[in-house]
């Protein structure tokens, strides 16, 4: 537990009577809403926030955690019966144009609208983008959240092996460096210096592409240039770092967050949204955050424009299009994006907020761990919203797989099988997108 915990709800408290002061309390048609999330790790501090319009609106939160896979069949299944589906539930860029295309989601035009409390242009770009329908331009979805991602090592084996640690000037080949050292060094306790696995994508190697000038999806979401030179050239960066990375058996069988918290992996990257799952670890203060290293593409030294990329994502706040109160369902999705709520958010260390702006809150919530990181790369580098297309899933899948990147993963050592990974994905992704 932190030790600003009390200081905390106290400003909850605060923001809470302030809030209601000016709140328009109205009858509802229900007494409770039920509510689905997939991550624990951001659980109390969304309930914290829920029940404090539960105070004012009488109407019950109940939120429900339900791992990944079970939770997208459950919305699915809200295709033909919306009995089953919670209310208000996450929304994510892998499928989002689909559920709005098939209203299966609320739409929130009328009620933003009506809502003084909501202007979408104080929201990320990217995430309003997402959760409006490219057909008729109606919005579904409020900003939830965004995220960035950041290096994090383990500074324990650094010093053990004498390397140097890393710092936010660092380029991909000083990571591959410093991976070589340490795994050579660290060789007989069964040591790595990196690990990463196919999946670790928005949160690990799309970066690398971008950095380098590639890209996985077009800003038109409808092409892709993972095959081209640029993203070639990233990817051939990232296979000699895999060379000195956890094999991908030894990944795929422990995954790269219990390597590293197992004292096997120096480094991985990771999102904003995992800090406290090493916040509270029991080695946590051997854990540091750096922003994720630049491509130097021109060769002079230093960080250019366009030479660091983070990755970043959002999700967003939606509600089933039957729900038995709509207004209900919308009054307490407004509630979590307005921005009392939103700095509430970030200062519990749940997420960044999808307001832009408050990030610095954040970026404070974790006491004696420095995760500044994640907000200075919005500052010092650039941001691309996570690649997607109306059905992300059958591509992002497929180039994870045999046929494409699992192929270099399992063969870190011949250039040939990445440059041959990065145009069979170039395939599997154009192909996807004619499909759908």
């Amino acid at each position: 537990m932190r030790r600003s915990v009390a200081l905390i709800a106290a400003a909850s408290m605060a923001m809470t009577m302030t809030a209601g002061m000016s709140f328009n309390a109205m009858a509802y048609d229900v007494d409770e809403l039920k509510v689905a999330i997939w991550d624990n790790n951001q659980l109390a501090g969304i309930q914290q926030i829920a029940d404090e319009w539960t105070e004012q609106s009488g109407v019950k939160v109940q939120i429900d955690v339900v791992d990944w896979d079970n939770y997208w069949t459950l919305l699915e299944a809200g295709a033909t019966d919306q009995s089953g589906m919670p209310d208000v539930f996450w929304m994510h860029s892998n499928v989002a144009q689909m559920y709005m295309e098939n209203d299966i989601l609320l739409n929130l035009d009328d009620y933003i609208k009506a809502d003084d409390k909501i202007d979408l242009a104080n929201y990320y770009e990217g995430v309003t983008d997402l959760f409006t329908r490219d057909d008729n331009g109606s919005v579904y979805a409020l900003p939830k959240d965004h995220d960035t991602i950041a290096l994090l090592y383990n500074k324990a084996l650094f010093d053990k092996y004498g390397v140097e640690t890393p710092t936010d000037d660092w380029t991909w080949e000083d990571v591959r460096d410093a991976a070589k050292a340490i795994t050579e060094a660290g060789k007989d306790d069964g040591v790595y210096g990196y690990a990463i696995n196919t999946s670790n994508n928005q949160d690990g190697w799309y970066n690398i592409i971008y950095d380098y000038g590639g890209n996985v999806v077009g800003d038109d979401h409808k092409s892709t240039a993972i095959g081209s030179d640029e993203s070639k050239a990233g990817m051939e960066m990232m296979r000699q770092i895999l060379e000195y990375a956890a094999p991908q058996q030894t990944v795929a069988e422990t995954g790269t967050d219990q390597l590293f918290q197992s004292g096997l992996a120096a480094m991985i990257t990771q999102g904003s949204w995992m800090i406290n799952s090493f916040y509270t670890a029991e080695n946590h203060a051997d854990y540091y955050w750096a922003e994720l290293p630049y491509a130097d593409v021109n060769g002079n030294g230093q960080c250019d424009d366009g030479e660091r990329w983070s990755c970043y994502n959002g999700l967003g706040w939606a509600a089933k299009s039957e729900t038995a109160d709509p207004q209900a369902a919308y009054d307490l999705i407004s509630w979590f994006c307005q921005e009392d709520q939103q700095k509430e958010q970030a200062k519990l260390g749940v997420t960044m907020g999808g307001m832009k702006g408050i990030s610095e809150d954040f970026a404070n919530a974790f006491e004696g761990m420095d995760v500044s990181a994640f907000t200075k790369i919005e500052e010092n580098g650039s941001l691309y919203f996570r690649p997607y297309t109306r059905n992300t899933t059958v591509w992002e899948d497929a180039i994870q797989q045999e046929g494409a990147f699992l192929d270099a993963w399992l063969d870190p050592s011949n250039p040939d099988t990445m440059a041959a990974a990065c145009d069979n994905a170039q395939t599997i992704i154009e192909n996807a997108i004619a499909a759908e």
